[in-house]
């Protein structure tokens, strides 16, 4: 399940709620394999996310109400579709 819409609405929901710094000094392949293991909390945050359909008020609110390590994991694929676009942009 991927994210959806409007990826600088959820980055910008994501720092203003303080959870981009921390993210960064996580170790990604351990939150990545600990969310391999509980796959209902990524798609239930994906669904969150991705029904939210941009609105940056929603996202917030949802994200407050979300598990640390679900919001952890947002951010991640945020920064992961963000590399990916940006690699596909420069391959054109």
């Amino acid at each position: 399940m991927f994210l959806q819409g409007d990826l600088q609405a959820v980055f910008d929901a994501l720092y203003s709620i303080g959870a981009i710094d921390p993210v960064l000094k996580l170790d990604w392949e351990q939150v990545t394999n600990e969310m391999a293991q509980n796959p209902e909390i990524v798609v239930q945050a994906m669904e969150t996310i991705n029904a939210c359909k941009g609105n940056k008020t929603l996202l917030v609110q949802k994200l407050h109400m979300m598990d640390t390590r679900a919001v952890n994991y947002i951010a991640m694929e945020v920064a992961r579709e963000f590399v990916e676009f940006q690699d596909r942009s420069c391959l054109h």
